[in-house]
């Protein structure tokens, strides 16, 4: 890039940084006097790649393409972590996980959106609308004070902020309790066979991972060696409880049909729907009628999986003649990862297939690949069809929402979400100008074209060793051009040390912010 190129984006840069608290895109869009159904599509791990509408050949996504041809399709969306408790949090709560300090956490861990906090879900109740939870939760269940009685009721949960109904995988596929939580309680748990969870030691007879790895349908690394249920070993010891088990292939069709029980019991009001994958997160399991639906094995025939789970969703709209009123958004909690401790050959059968396209890195990173995500918006009363490169932030769903139904949040109230409707449904409309990544080690900021990232103290080596991933952690700035670089490939800290210091600056001025204005 010549230098006069160069100036010219500093001299932007500078402007952005001055009005950055004050960011608001053009909003061409008028508030919905119809209030529209929506339906948030929450896939687990999957890349800006991992779809046939966003470049994919050895994987075929029609359902989820039909949305994105007939919707707009981003390029440059993102979570807002690179790991999906935090991407969770943020999402609901308008606010960075980084003022919590939320990390990815155990399956026994307390809550950790606070019922008294301001949510998504609970603004749209106080519009009638009715909302639900359905599929994997990883927020945290119970007050932190009380240990989880799983035999009673689990309480605070999603009910408890802004959900009307819920139905979880209490925490995910591959940590215990391998159970369903309906609303406040464990699905068919029988009171002669009580269920008890625990991360510190092994409890009960139940076989581990660690001890008989000859009973295994995939190997698994040290952490994911415990209790064995369904012939799959999980993080953490669970004890009783054997009429509540989950079978995992048969998520597709219980998740589907609790989401579609949902949608057709509230067809006669407003209604929010929070579909959050399990797929295609380990351990990935397709059910049988999905196996060798790719030569990928069964990361890829999970891909296919998770794209009938919203065809099947999507229908199910249809047939009941809502679809035309209702929003709908598709993206993902963070970037792909091949290997993340289970032995399912998902990296040796990736063949020619970028799971997170041309960007590097992928979950757990803080390169472009671990939070540059697919992001589909679909409502065919409202939206003006077509491809978007604006900068977008999943962060930012929360006021866009608020806006499209008129309504005025507080100051306390999802303090990091600025509104974009605007670009929401027209694709031709910008939206952010910068936006902060994170990562459990250290934070990143959009700025433009610009991609600065913060030095560490220590550089941790483990996620390249064991999840095959390049972390993007370094002891000194980075600073990239994703137009000319979008792989991150060459650091340009020392050659623009002023654009560093300025948006390391602009990255404390987002920390220390406390209220929405």
């Amino acid at each position: 890039m010549n230098s006069l190129k160069l100036l010219a984006n500093f001299a932007g840069l500078c402007l952005l940084v001055a009005c950055s608290n004050n960011e608001i895109s053009p909003d061409k869009i008028e508030p919905s006097s119809n209030k529209p159904n929506i339906v948030i599509f929450y896939v687990d791990d999957l890349g800006w790649g991992d779809l046939s509408s966003y470049g994919a050949t050895a994987v075929q996504t029609p359902n989820v393409d039909a949305l994105a041809n007939n919707g707009i399709r981003f390029t440059d969306a993102h979570s807002s972590a690179a790991t999906c408790t935090p991407s969770r949090y943020s999402l609901l709560t308008g606010e960075h996980a980084f003022r919590k300090n939320v990390r990815i956490l155990k399956g026994d861990a307390a809550m950790v959106i606070a019922p008294e906090q301001p949510t998504l879900p609970k603004m749209l109740q106080t519009e009638g609308y009715k909302t639900a939870v359905v599929g994997k939760w990883h927020l945290g269940l119970g007050d932190g004070v009380t240990p989880i009685n799983w035999n009673k009721n689990v309480t605070p949960g999603p009910l408890e902020i802004g959900f009307d109904y819920s139905f979880l995988l209490p925490a995910t596929g591959d940590r215990v309790p391998s159970v369903y939580l309906e609303n406040h309680n464990v699905l068919n748990l029988t009171p002669n066979d009580p269920l008890f969870v625990d991360y510190t030691k092994k409890i009960g007879n139940r076989p581990t991972g660690y001890e008989h790895p000859e009973l295994l349908r995939q190997g698994a690394d040290s952490q994911h060696n415990k209790t064995i249920i369904n012939g799959i070993s999980r993080i953490g010891w669970m004890q009783g409880g054997k009429s509540a088990e989950w079978v995992d292939e048969d998520f597709p069709f219980v998740t589907t049909q609790k989401a579609n029980d949902f949608i057709s019991k509230n067809k006669s009001q407003p209604f929010f729907l929070f579909f959050s994958f399990h797929d295609i997160h380990v351990p990935r399991l397709p059910n049988k009628m999905f196996e060798g639906a790719t030569n990928m094995g069964v990361r890829g025939d999970a891909i296919v999986q998770m794209d009938w789970i919203t065809g099947q969703v999507v229908n199910h709209l249809k047939k009941l003649d809502m679809l035309e009123n209702t929003l709908i958004i598709f993206t993902s909690d963070n970037g792909a990862v091949l290997t993340d401790g289970y032995n399912d050959n998902a990296l040796t059968r990736i063949g020619e297939h970028l799971p997170n396209g041309p960007y590097s890195g992928g979950k757990y990173s803080i390169l472009e690949g671990g939070t540059r995500v697919p992001f589909i918006v679909h409502y065919p009363n409202k939206v003006k069809q077509g491809l978007s490169h604006a900068l977008f932030s999943q962060i930012d769903l929360y006021a866009s929402i608020a806006a499209l139904l008129n309504i005025n949040l507080k100051n306390n109230e999802a303090i990091d979400s600025v509104n974009h409707l605007g670009p929401l449904f027209d694709a031709a409309l910008p939206a952010r100008t910068t936006l902060a990544e994170e990562t459990p080690h250290t934070e990143g900021l959009r700025s433009g074209n610009w991609k600065y990232i913060r030095p560490v103290k220590k550089v941790n080596s483990w996620i390249k060793a064991n999840k095959n991933i390049d972390s993007g952690l370094a002891k000194s700035p980075q600073l990239f051009n994703l137009i000319s670089d979008p792989a991150e490939e060459h650091n340009l800290a020392q050659q623009y040390p002023n654009i560093v210091k300025e948006l390391e600056q602009q990255l404390k001025l987002i920390e220390q912010k406390r209220t929405r204005n």
